[in-house]
């Protein structure tokens, strides 16, 4: 069954939805796969879960937001994402399957597994639920584990934060590539607000420091319940934007507490996490280093 969605606002698992409406439940994104119900729209995509008629299971698609379909730099973006885990396979990252450019000119799909678990911002619950020594030990050497192999294909993430890490069974892996790039110089901005390393607020060059502040960053939220940063964790709209980026580097100029005034941790487990949010990138330790510290917390190397 295929609806075509009215060009108007609407309202999906009472959200209210800017632009045309999701595709309902039953809605053939392309042969072979249907919507089962809609989970999120950004900017640019729209995330269904799906059923898949091919693999007989459900599955998560990103998709263009159907006003947003003939934007040929946002089919750049989901193709880019797409090769790029296509050509990934690690226990800690999300799996895709496939990549489906239909035939009718309806919008391409990248096709991904339907995680299941709960988002590490779930988990968190708004401050509210902190992770034990060993599950902080955990995570974190997940984290280590598939940013170093994604390091070794030599991209970095750009985005780790809690709302990107699915955690299921003891297992955490990290989701949404889509601002995974090479190493090299970039514009200021790129990441979401309250996330990004000084040097993405900034612009410059970016590199496997960008990410261990992040992974810094979620251990530090997940071992106290605080994120120590006022920022917003949410997408910004472009009028707003500079703004925000003037916000980030006025608070990220502040010095971070020390994790240890509001966790006791052992001495060197917290004193690494704390380095992992230095100012300056070549002052954070490796991921490498990052996890043997976390280690002793697991008792697994």
């Amino acid at each position: 069954m295929t609806i075509a969605p009215d060009v108007a606002e609407a309202v999906v698992d009472g959200q209210e939805l800017d632009g045309p409406p999701a595709y309902p439940p039953g809605h053939q994104l392309a042969p072979g796969y249907l919507v089962v119900e809609h989970v999120r729209r950004g900017e640019d995509l729209d995330c269904y879960e799906a059923w898949s008629v091919q693999r007989y299971c459900r599955c998560f698609i990103k998709t263009l937001r159907p006003d947003t379909a003939a934007d040929a730099s946002a089919r750049r973006h989901l193709a880019r994402e797409a090769r790029l885990l296509l050509s990934l396979t690690h226990p800690h990252l999300v799996r895709a399957y496939d990549y489906v450019t239909p035939k009718d000119g309806q919008p391409p799909l990248l096709i991904l597994e339907n995680l299941t678990g709960a988002t590490l911002s779930y988990l968190l619950d708004g401050g509210r639920e902190r992770l034990s020594a060993v599950d902080l030990g955990y995570l974190g050497q997940h984290l280590c584990s598939a940013l170093r192999y994604l390091h070794s294909r030599n991209h970095l993430h750009l985005d780790v934060k809690p709302s990107n890490i699915i955690a299921s069974d003891g297992i955490a892996r990290l989701i949404d590539l889509s601002l995974a790039r090479r190493p090299g110089r970039c514009a200021a901005g790129i990441g979401t607000p309250g996330y990004m390393s000084p040097e993405q607020v900034c612009g410059g060059h970016l590199g496997p420091p960008a990410d261990v502040w992040g992974v810094g960053l979620v251990l530090y939220q997940a071992a106290t319940g605080l994120q120590p940063f006022d920022l917003p964790d949410r997408s910004c709209s472009a009028s707003s934007r500079t703004r925000t980026m003037a916000r980030c580097r006025a608070v990220l100029t502040r010095p971070v507490p020390k994790i240890r005034a509001r966790r006791r941790l052992p001495t060197d487990v917290a004193a690494v996490i704390d380095a992992c949010l230095r100012w300056e990138p070549d002052q954070r330790p490796t991921l490498e280093r990052l996890d043997a510290v976390l280690s002793t917390l697991t008792g697994v190397r």
